[in-house]
């Protein structure tokens, strides 16, 4: 399992600390780099809202950039990414930790 985060993002922070009986390979999307196919297969499942559109990375950017090609946008900016994304050996994914994420990944063998 990975999980694509920023170190200094507090809901990461929140992640890795419920998933540290996990083995779970820890990326930050500013040091190392998201694989393509995997941010392909994260706006396939999870559309715009892979976008953190409250971000001061977004609010940064232009009107012609916002209304950019969302796969660009997050390869240009790893830190548009909404996040943690954590990605399933098994290709599952899922974004964000809100109380269902994290109840899903308490209910995990091991956890």
């Amino acid at each position: 399992m990975q999980l694509y985060g920023l170190k200094a993002c507090d809901t990461c922070r929140k992640a890795r600390k419920a998933l540290q009986n996990q083995q779970v390979d820890y990326i930050d999307v500013r040091d190392g780099s998201v694989p393509d196919a995997v941010l392909a297969a994260a706006l396939a499942k999870f559309g715009d809202a892979l976008l953190n559109r409250a971000s001061t990375t977004w609010r940064g950017l232009d009107a012609v950039a916002q209304a950019g090609d969302p796969l660009a946008l997050l390869k240009a900016h790893p830190a548009l990414m909404k996040r943690p994304l954590i990605v399933h050996d098994d290709g599952e994914m899922t974004l964000g930790w809100k109380p269902d994420v994290a109840a899903y990944y308490a209910a995990l063998p091991g956890a």
